[in-house]
Formats: C-alpha cells, sequence, structure tokens
C-alpha cells in the first residue's frame, strides 16, 4: 500500500466486533469514499500498528479502538470518533477529546425503536399471558377462556426508568395506553419531563404507583444493583417489569425471587453473563418471559449504523453539528458502566491482532 502523504484525509475502519457489509451498503460506502481515502478494515480487531500507521492523516476513526493521549497527539487532523458497537466504552479520553473539539459519538440511537416496540410487546403478553397460553394450547392444557389475573395496560399507571434514546422512543408508544406515565431520571430536568407529557417521580414511586415498569437506564457507577426486592415487593401483586437495558441495574437475584413468588412478572433481555449460562436460575423462573439480548436486533436497522455515521461526518466535515449519532457528554460519560470496569480502560496494553 502506497505511503500516505499529509493532504491525504483518512477515515479509518476498525469495526470489531461488526462487519463492514452489514452495516455500510454500497451507497453509504461511496458516501464514505467521498469524504476521504477509506481504510477498510473487518473481522478480527485492528492491531494497535495498524492504527497508529493511519493517525497523523486519520479524519475519522469508526470503530471501538482505544484512544488515549498520545494517540490523539499523532492525530491532528482527527475531527471524530464513532463508535460503532454502540456504547461508550472506556478506552477513550473524553475529556481530552472534548478540549479538542472531537465529538465521540455512538450509533445507539438506531436500536431505540425496534427495543421500544418488542419492550411494549412483551408487556402486553406478559399483563395478558400470551406466552403462556400459547404454550398450554400446544400441550393440549389450553387456559379455556380464564383470564382471571389478566390485566389491560389501558388506563394503568406506566412507569419508565430512564429517558434516554430507548425511554424517548417508548413514550409516544405507551400514551394511547394512559394519561398517567411516569419517568425516574435524575439525569433529565423535571421541566423536560414534563414538556414531554410525563410526570416525573422517584425510582419508589415508579414502582409503588405503576402496574407496568420498563427498565431502560444506562448503567452507572451509582445505580448499579439499586432496583431490588424492596421496589418489587411496593408493586401491586402481579405486576410486569420489563428489563430491556442492562442488567446490571437490578439485583439479578432479587428480581428472579420475585417473579418466583408471584409479585411481579418479568420480561428479562439482558442477563449478568452474556452468553446465558446454560444452568442459569433464570431460564426456569416461572412468570417471565425471556430473550436473550436481542430487544434491538432486527436486521432492517443494521445498515441505519452506517447512514448515521455518513450523516454525521458529512455535517462534520461541512462544520455543521451532528444530529443523528448520540454524542458522549464529558460530564457523565465516565460514570457510564456499559461494560464490566475492567474490561477496556485507557490504561490496557494497546490491542494486537
Amino acid at each position: 500500500m502506497p505511503t500516505l502523504s499529509p493532504s491525504d484525509p483518512v477515515i479509518l475502519l476498525d469495526p470489531h466486533p461488526r462487519r463492514i457489509g452489514r452495516i455500510f451498503d454500497e451507497p453509504t460506502k461511496h458516501r464514505l469514499e467521498k469524504l476521504g481515502r477509506v481504510i477498510w478494515h473487518d473481522g478480527s480487531p485492528a492491531a494497535a500498528e495498524h492504527i497508529d500507521r493511519y493517525l497523523p492523516q486519520t479524519i475519522a476513526l469508526i470503530g471501538q479502538s482505544p484512544i488515549d493521549q498520545a494517540r490523539l497527539d499523532r492525530a491532528p487532523h482527527l475531527r471524530a470518533v464513532f463508535n460503532v458497537e454502540s456504547n461508550f466504552l472506556l478506552n477513550v479520553d473524553y475529556a481530552e477529546c472534548d478540549r479538542r473539539g472531537i465529538p465521540v459519538l455512538s450509533t445507539a440511537p438506531v436500536y431505540a425503536r425496534p427495543v421500544a416496540e418488542l419492550a411494549l410487546a412483551m408487556a402486553i403478553s406478559l399483563a395478558r399471558r400470551m406466552h403462556e397460553a400459547d404454550a398450554a394450547l400446544r400441550l393440549g392444557q389450553e387456559f379455556k377462556g380464564d383470564n382471571h389475573d389478566s390485566f389491560l395496560l389501558h388506563g394503568k399507571p406506566l412507569g419508565i426508568v430512564g429517558f434516554g434514546n430507548l425511554g424517548r422512543a417508548l413514550l409516544p408508544l405507551l400514551r394511547p395506553f394512559s394519561d398517567e406515565i411516569l419517568i425516574h431520571d435524575p439525569w433529565v430536568p423535571e421541566s423536560t419531563l414534563r414538556a414531554a407529557g410525563a410526570i416525573p417521580a422517584s425510582l419508589d414511586e415508579c414502582f409503588a404507583r405503576c402496574r407496568v415498569v420498563f427498565i431502560l437506564a444506562a448503567v452507572t457507577a451509582e445505580n448499579a444493583g439499586r432496583i431490588g426486592a424492596r421496589q418489587f415487593a411496593s408493586m401491586q401483586p402481579g405486576s410486569v417489569v420489563i428489563l430491556g437495558s442492562r442488567a446490571a441495574l437490578v439485583n439479578f437475584p432479587e428480581l428472579l425471587a420475585a417473579a418466583r413468588s408471584g409479585q411481579i412478572r418479568a420480561g428479562i433481555d439482558v442477563w449478568p453473563e452474556e452468553p446465558i449460562p446454560a444452568d442459569e436460575p433464570g431460564r426456569t423462573t416461572p412468570n417471565t418471559l425471556l430473550q436473550a439480548h436481542r430487544l434491538g436486533s432486527v436486521p432492517e436497522i443494521q445498515t441505519l449504523i452506517g447512514r448515521y455515521v455518513a450523516d454525521d461526518l458529512e455535517a462534520i466535515l461541512a462544520g455543521r453539528e451532528p444530529t443523528r449519532c448520540q454524542r458522549a457528554d464529558v460530564a457523565t460519560v465516565h460514570k457510564l458502566r456499559s461494560i464490566p470496569v475492567g474490561a477496556w480502560s485507557l490504561g490496557e496494553t494497546m490491542r494486537k491482532p
């Protein structure tokens, strides 16, 4: 490969675990290639030597490569970093990027609508025991009209814990069911929640007052494991809890215990350990509806990742603000715990192939 001169702008890809063919369709690839020389890398994570080779000419990094101050010093033309895994990892010096005016962006918004739709579907199924009735019918043990413990979402107080991408996508789907939608999110001003037509509430209020609670918050250093037996016990028996963002938000054994007792019905998509172990107790817990981290997994949205990146990169290079991806907030991003704290860090050795 010929050596690049400083005048050749580079768009550097390191998208693992994403595959280029899934997130970039041909029209989007062509859009990127009009913005700079694209260094396509697919499959395994790019070697540190590969990343470092192109940093002096790089205007955009698309992927999850570690970015510390030393690498930023070697990338004087860098204009944007895009995390296409759709998380804010702990391997980026966010404060230094912010100081240099380099936005760090995540494609997480592409997953909001599919997560919201399936979370609502799970809540309806649990409230009406649709999945259990289907299973019973297949075994010749149909309910035969027995709906003694079913309930409608219509007219019930409904709660959302977390008003980020997922909560904002779910709110309009819940409005036809209820005029009483409570939201707990300590990072969002109460005036913003009221302007959205919701009722600001404490965490305990959401559970005590609501018949269905959707847990859709990000995990932080402050809220990990905060939701547990006390909140579940405060709910009307047989109420529904949907765990759709991160398992670390709840005390998982206490969630399963509340479902096992019949105090709640739990829709679970995210797990303390993934892939889910064969002996995970949740697999056999009654009063549950289980998914394997697939609420946002819809093939048709995968190429939106690439399009969101192209849209925002075009805007940035034209001197405009990015509007499609989620920008890291330097004041709060260090609190996020989307992955184990030790899994990525600025102090880790730059990865090898």
